[in-house]
């Protein structure tokens, strides 16, 4: 018998509806100890999935609230229990005293991702789709969400189950042999199973490619302004983001430290830094903002160097243009199109991947500086949630492909059949923790502590 959890399950905010969730054997009998119908029937009465309208009260009898309730029975409710949602009206305070009126009648309080552990646990979802879920509530653009859509769906499992059960027949066969020898066992040809690891090595070294672009679109690309001085760098930062983040003023050195700001462009999710005009200075503190500059441009994946198209190149933007270069991807931006021009585009289109004019302070030519970043960090067609987004799938995978390298190069080589065997064992190991078929305790409550409570 499993204890019965409570949770609200939605913000601690004002808002139409407010949600508290109960799972457990007496998930259904402790609902129904503090809502009652106002049809007259018993909560446990009605079928699964069906909204129920009644009253909510605390163990005094006291009102607490009209609302909905419904149930969902084990073992087809989202964590394989007995379930039960109360739908209240969203006041913080009548969620409080409703988890309360659970907790009086034996309920405990949900940890954070509990309910969704006790779903992987009674095999409502293997651990892949289990992380889909925390991931799909983080998602901050509409690609995180579709992957992880695509990911809550069984994308992932269902790309590997296919060779993890290839795999098992590899060694099961194997074994057949060995421990069965006078059952009559088709003989193990070794060879004849080259094909099967030549297949699952294309497979997992296609999967595990794509986890660059998942980690660029979970997490964002790495991007730094770099210019000359008043070439308009915060200007540009503030028109990307839609409000003035950055100050702006005609004097030089007005920007000494890096600003870095979070913003989605052509899809891209950016984690842009504005940082000190390069130039030469003697003002110490403006000379730790270029060194500053440089660094950031550096450890960077992406540049947007600004020129000032009014002006003519000056050895600090050709001091940009070195910095510059040492980042692999690099957007020359001309800013200042308002102004009568003395720069055009072949002045850099050497030198940088794209070369974009733009009026920062106008909010002209941002559209065609969008496409050259989407250019630049394409985003798949169709996200089906087979892009790997998670380090702890990208090092399972890695692990996997290290073994079926190295069961081909034993067979190969002439190596005998139990040296190939433990190195596919090591990687059926590997796929089973990436989809929890085999993991540890530790690695499952550190996957559950991400998630928010009610989940």
């Amino acid at each position: 018998m499993s204890d019965t959890i409570a949770a609200i399950a939605t913000g601690n905010v004002v808002s139409a509806i407010g949600i508290v969730r109960l799972s457990g054997d007496r998930a259904i009998e402790t609902a129904e100890a503090v809502f009652t119908p106002l049809s007259g029937k018993r909560l446990s009465e009605y079928p699964d999935r069906e909204l129920v309208f009644g009253v909510l009260k605390n163990r005094k009898g006291e009102t607490l609230d009209r609302c909905l309730a419904t149930v969902s029975r084990a073992p087809k409710s989202y964590t394989g229990e007995n379930t039960a949602e109360l739908q209240c009206h969203g006041s913080p305070t009548v969620l409080r005293l409703a988890l309360e009126a659970l907790f009086d009648n034996g309920a405990r309080q949900a940890k954070p991702g509990e309910f969704t552990k006790r779903a992987f646990l009674n095999g409502r979802m293997d651990l892949t789709q289990a992380e889909a879920v925390i991931d799909l509530i983080d998602a901050d653009t509409a690609e995180c969400a579709k992957n992880a859509a695509g990911q809550l769906g069984g994308a992932i499992r269902k790309k590997t189950d296919a060779l993890y059960d290839s795999l098992v027949d590899v060694c099961s066969h194997y074994h057949a042999v060995v421990d069965y020898p006078d059952e009559g066992v088709e003989d193990f040809e070794l060879q004849a199973y080259e094909k099967t690891f030549q297949d699952a090595k294309a497979q997992l070294s296609a999967l595990l490619s794509s986890f660059e672009r998942g980690r660029i679109m979970k997490q964002g690309v790495r991007a730094a302004i770099l210019g000359r001085p008043n070439a308009g760098k915060s200007s540009l930062l503030n028109a990307l983001l839609g409000y003035e983040r950055a100050i702006v003023t005609d004097i030089p050195g007005t920007t000494r430290d890096t600003v870095a700001e979070r913003v989605t462009l052509g899809g891209v999710k950016l984690i842009l830094s504005d940082t000190a005009g390069v130039r030469e200075t003697t003002d110490p503190v403006e000379k730790l903002g270029v060194d500053r500059a440089r660094r950031a441009a550096e450890e960077s994946e992406l540049v947007l160097a600004v020129f000032d198209g009014g002006a003519a190149l000056a050895s600090e933007d050709r001091a940009v243009i070195t910095a510059a270069k040492a980042v692999s991807k690099r957007i020359a931006v001309i800013n200042k199109t308002d102004l009568p021009q003395r720069l055009k585009p072949a002045d850099f289109s050497e030198d940088f991947d794209a070369v974009c004019e733009v009026s920062a302070k106008e909010g002209r030519g941002l559209d065609a500086l969008s496409n050259a970043v989407s250019s630049l960090f394409p985003t798949p067609e169709a996200l089906a949630g087979d892009i790997l987004t998670n380090a702890r799938h990208a090092d399972t995978v890695t692990r996997a492909l290290a073994s079926i390298d190295a069961a081909l190069e034993a067979l190969r080589t002439g190596a005998t059949p139990d040296i190939v065997l433990t190195e596919a064992e090591t990687a059926l190991s590997a796929l089973g923790e990436l989809t929890g078929r085999t993991v540890r305790e530790d690695v499952t409550a550190r996957i559950f502590e991400r998630f928010c409570v009610g989940k």
